[in-house]
C-alpha cells in the first residue's frame, strides 16, 4: 500500500476493522470484461451483487458461463456472486462500482451514454452514506462533473454530504492471466480522506494491500487516461518508422531485432491498434485537452498514424498481388488469444482489400460468429480451407501455432505475414512471402 499519510493510515485501520466486521454490501454495475472479474474477486471477501441490464448476460453468468473468456466456469460456480438484471435488487447497498464501456462516437468524441445510464440506475437505488465508485476510463472531471449531478438528480441526495464519490480505474487486459485484478496495483481516490481509506480497504482486500491512493479523483482519472495513450503513441512511432523503412526496402522486424540489443530500448512492435482501450482512450485525453483550450498534437498524431495502418497494410498486400485474388485473412479479434471484437482494425483490412476488388474470407477460431455477423455483416469461415491466392496473418492466435501457411494456398500463392508469425518458416519453392 502506498500514498497514504499518517492520518489516513489511522482511518484505514479503523475502516478495515469496521468493514471486515460488517461485510459491506457491494454492487458492481456492468458484468463485462472488467466488471465480472472484479465482482468475482470482491465476492471472496464481501457480499457482492453483479448488475447488468443485459438479461442474456445475467443468465449466462448465473449458468456459470462467461463468453468473454475472462472467468473460468469452475471459478464462477464456486463464487458467491449474485447476478441480477433487476434494478430493485440493488437498492440500499453500501458501495456501488460502475464498470461500463466508455467508447467514442462516429466523430471520435467521448460517448458517456453508458455511464449516464448506469448513474441513473444507481441513483434510483442510492441510500444515505453510500459510496459510488467509477472504474470506467474517462477524462478528468467526469466522476464529479458528470456522474455526481446525475446521481444527485435521480436520488435527491447531495454529493459529498449524503453520498460520496470515488474513482478506481480498471486495468483489465483481456486475455491476460498474469495481470489479473488480484495481482495489480489498484489506484484509488475518494471525495474525502475517509472515502479514500474505505476504498483502500475494499480494494486492498483483493490485491493483498497493493493499493495506491492518488492525490484526488481528477488525478486518478488523469493517470488512467494517459496509461493507454502512452502505449498508443509508442506504437504509433514504431508504425511510422515501419512505413519509413518499408519505403527504403528495410524490414522493420530486422531493425527491431538489432535495436532491442540496447538495454533501454522499448520493445514495441508494429501492427494494428484496436480494442476498447488503446484505440479509444487517447481520444478522451484529447477531448479533455481541447476543452481546456489546448491542442493535443502528439496524442492525435499517434491516433492518425495508428488508424491509418490498416489501409497502409492492405495497400501493400494489394501491390504484391496480380489482379483480383482470393484472400483468406486469419484472425479478426482485436488481439491474439481473446474473443473480443470491439474496435478491431482487422475489419478495416478486410474492407479495404474487398474495395480493391479482392474476394476476402475470414477465419478466427475464437471470435463469436454471430457477433461478427451482427457487427460487421461478415460470415466467418468454419475451417481454414485451401486454394487461396493469398493468406494474410493478422492475429497471432495460439491456435495458429504450427500452421503451415502454404497449406491454405494454391501453388505460387502469397503469405502476407502482418504479425511476423512465420518469419522463421521456410516456405516450399514457388510460394511467396511478404512482411512489414
Amino acid at each position: 500500500m502506498r500514498g497514504l499519510g499518517d492520518t489516513d493510515l489511522i482511518w484505514l485501520l479503523w475502516i478495515r476493522f469496521e468493514f471486515m466486521a460488517g461485510r459491506p454490501r457491494i454492487v458492481v454495475v456492468g458484468l463485462g470484461y472488467v466488471g465480472l472479474p472484479l465482482a468475482v474477486a470482491l465476492s471472496r471477501h464481501f457480499d457482492v451483487v453483479g448488475f447488468d441490464r443485459d438479461t442474456a448476460r445475467v443468465a449466462e453468468v448465473k449458468d456459470d458461463r462467461d463468453t468473454t473468456g475472462e472467468v473460468d466456469a469452475a471459478v464462477l460456480e464456486a463464487s458467491s456472486l449474485e447476478a441480477t438484471a433487476d434494478p430493485a435488487a440493488i437498492a440500499g447497498a453500501d458501495v456501488y462500482i460502475i464498470a461500463v464501456p466508455t467508447p467514442v462516437d462516429g466523430a471520435s468524441k467521448p460517448d458517456l451514454g453508458a455511464i449516464a445510464a448506469a448513474c441513473e440506475t444507481v441513483g434510483a437505488a442510492l441510500s444515505e452514506g453510500a459510496i459510488v465508485v467509477l472504474e470506467s476510463t474517462v477524462y478528468p472531471g467526469v466522476t464529479e462533473r458528470v456522474c455526481g449531478p446525475i446521481l444527485e438528480r435521480i436520488s435527491g441526495l447531495a454529493s459529498g454530504r449524503d453520498f460520496f464519490l470515488g474513482y478506481s480505474p480498471e486495468r483489465i487486459n483481456p486475455g491476460d492471466r498474469e495481470h489479473t485484478v488480484e495481482r495489480i496495483t489498484k489506484v484509488v481516490a475518494g471525495q474525502t480522506a475517509e472515502v479514500t481509506a474505505r476504498l483502500t480497504a475494499i480494494y486492498g482486500a483483493i490485491t493483498n494491500g497493493n493499493v495506491f491512493a492518488a492525490a484526488d479523483i481528477r488525478t486518478a482519472e488523469a493517470a488512467k487516461v494517459i496509461e493507454n495513450a502512452q502505449r498508443d503513441i509508442n506504437i504509433a512511432f514504431i508504425n511510422e518508422v515501419t512505413q519509413i523503412f518499408g519505403g527504403m526496402g528495410i524490414s522493420i522486424h530486422d531493425v527491431l531485432e538489432a535495436a532491442r540489443t540496447k538495454w533501454n530500448f522499448l520493445p514495441f512492435t508494429p501492427g494494428l491498434v484496436g480494442g476498447h482501450c488503446i484505440g479509444v482512450d487517447p481520444y478522451y485525453l484529447a477531448h479533455a485537452a481541447q476543452e481546456a483550450g489546448l491542442d493535443p498534437e502528439i496524442v492525435l498524431a499517434g491516433r492518425r498514424i495508428n488508424d491509418s495502418m490498416a489501409t497502409y497494410v492492405a495497400d501493400l498486400i494489394d501491390g504484391e498481388l496480380e489482379g483480383a485474388s482470393r484472400i483468406l485473412v486469419l484472425g479478426l479479434t482485436f488481439k491474439e488469444n481473446v474473443r473480443d471484437l470491439r474496435n478491431t482494425k482487422v475489419i478495416d483490412i478486410v474492407r479495404r482489400l474487398a474495395a480493391l476488388g479482392h474476394e476476402v474470407a475470414v477465419h478466427d477460431p475464437l471470435a463469436d460468429a454471430r457477433e461478427a455477423e451482427r457487427a460487421f455483416g461478415l460470415a466467418l469461415e468454419p475451417e481454414i480451407g485451401d486454394g487461396f491466392d493469398c493468406l494474410v496473418g493478422c492475429v497471432a492466435h495460439a491456435a495458429y501455432d504450427g500452421l503451415a501457411p502454404q497449406s491454405a494456398l494454391r501453388p505460387g500463392g502469397l503469405v502476407a505475414d502482418v504479425k511476423g508469425m512465420w518469419r522463421g518458416v521456410t516456405l516450399p519453392e514457388g510460394f511467396r512471402y511478404w512482411s512489414l
